[in-house]
């Protein structure tokens, strides 16, 4: 197993260092957090650190300045800046000036594990159970070794770059970088830079040379992610490099050898954009050399028992979390349209959501599923409740409230977070009430 990646978080505000922590953590990081760029660079002088997160403003030092300082000490060191005042200016600032990559606040976990990820990242398994996938990885494995380009295709959320990773691992590469960039997360002013690097003074702003993707994957494997966002001047570009193996630094004056091989993912198929004028055929030909296309998971059922496993195990930590019977017969029958990252998602929410160690049904179940048990749930209450009164105009507010709520807890085993989702309200606001019922002795202490 590889070494766990320390990550160093610097923000002035503590509930954004506690978040990043905890979802840094969470994703099989280590992480210091401090409060400025005075306590990073004290923090940064023992070495060790794999990347910096960092906020742009802050009291004191300020994200830029930080950058700057990191830079000249540590160049090999990637920042990633974040900022609650993004703009395509300062996103552009911050790349030239040598930042990895640029998040505006506020961003989701999903936005900022791919960011923090290029360096190293909690161990992740490729599972294969299905005659599909065993297809697919067989084909990988097979080609792992060559130089070709591999073009990996299917729908957001298969695992191409998990697949493209396995390749890499496979093959005598494997000792060597793996460097990926999404052709769509960077503005079209960036891109370039990004992936062929540039000369000092190049532009306003370049205040020393830059190694560009290519050159950062020497000797290793560049994944090309989402390469049919390319705009065409690019993709022109792209095709002189897979031609020649060479690189042009933007301002520079000779060209550069390179030695990566490329492999690219697309979501969607290029064939029509070909067809469209909006895919060079050319470029096209190129990178298919080797196609694999990663089936849906609708299409490989038999891989499903094992992610959930897989899943629990790795969201579960120290607990060994089980899924009771009614919650795994959910996972099992449901089509998945986010595929394996919908799954995943699903899992890692009810590893949080579960009281103990068994993920209920209502710690899986989506919104949308529960609209009809809600529905029915809510039925059976207001007829129980009804009943149970006799006289329902006799009721306070606040008494049918209190039947209401004791007596979905009732009907959905005392399950606090299925019952909160029930009626509508958050788990919290239902632990309060609960309270204030044990407090007027309407219920007892085991509630």
């Amino acid at each position: 197993m590889p070494t766990t990646e320390r990550i160093l978080v610097v923000d002035d505000e503590s509930g954004m260092r506690v978040g990043l922590t905890e979802a840094l953590e969470r994703a099989g990081f280590a992480v210091t957090a401090v409060d400025g760029g005075t306590a990073a660079l004290a923090a940064l002088a023992g070495g060790g650190y794999a990347l910096v997160l960092s906020d742009m403003r802050m009291p004191g030092m300020t994200g830029a300045e930080l950058l700057a300082a990191v830079h000249a000490r540590s160049p090999g060191l990637p920042m990633v800046m974040m900022t609650a005042y993004g703009t395509v200016e300062d996103a552009v600032a911050a790349m030239k000036a040598g930042a990895r990559d640029f998040l505006t606040k506020p961003f989701s976990p999903q936005d900022l594990l791919p960011a923090s990820s290029e360096r190293g990242s909690a161990p992740r398994r490729l599972i294969a159970r299905s005659a599909a996938m065993r297809r697919v990885l067989t084909i990988a494995e097979g080609v792992a070794a060559s130089r070709a380009p591999v073009l990996i295709q299917g729908e957001s959320g298969t695992g191409k770059e998990l697949l493209a990773r396995h390749i890499h691992a496979s093959g005598p590469r494997r000792a060597q970088p793996f460097v990926a960039i999404n052709c769509a997360a960077l503005p079209r002013e960036l891109l370039e830079s990004e992936l062929f690097g540039h000369e000092r003074g190049a532009f306003t702003g370049a205040i020393a040379r830059k190694l560009g993707k290519f050159e950062l994957a020497s000797g290793g494997t560049i994944l090309l992610d989402e390469i049919s966002e390319l705009e065409l001047p690019l993709q022109a570009k792209l095709l002189r490099v897979l031609q020649e193996h060479e690189i042009d630094r933007v301002g520079g004056t000779r060209p550069v050898a390179i030695d990566a091989r490329v492999i690219a993912t697309a979501n969607r198929p290029l064939g029509p954009l070909v067809a469209a004028a909006a895919f060079r055929r050319d470029l096209y030909y190129r990178v298919h050399v080797i196609p694999l296309t990663v089936p849906p998971l609708r299409d490989r059922g038999e891989d499903v028992p094992a992610l959930i496993q897989h899943f629990c195990e790795r969201f579960g930590g120290p607990r060994a979390l089980a899924l009771e019977p009614e919650a795994r017969a959910y996972l099992l029958r449901h089509t998945w349209p986010g595929n394996v990252r919908e799954l995943e998602h699903v899992l890692e929410r009810a590893s949080l959501l579960a009281a103990g160690t068994a993920i209920t049904l209502a710690d899986v179940a989506l919104e949308d599923d529960l609209a009809p048990e809600r529905a029915d749930i809510a039925t059976g209450v207001s007829a129980a409740a009804t009943s149970v009164s006799g006289d329902l105009p006799a009721l306070t507010v606040h008494e049918m409230e209190c039947r209401l709520i004791l007596e979905t807890l009732r009907r959905t085993r005392n399950n606090r977070s299925h019952a909160a989702k029930v009626l509508g309200i958050s788990v919290r606001t239902l632990r309060n009430k609960l309270a204030e019922y044990r407090a007027a002795g309407i219920v007892d202490a085991r509630l």
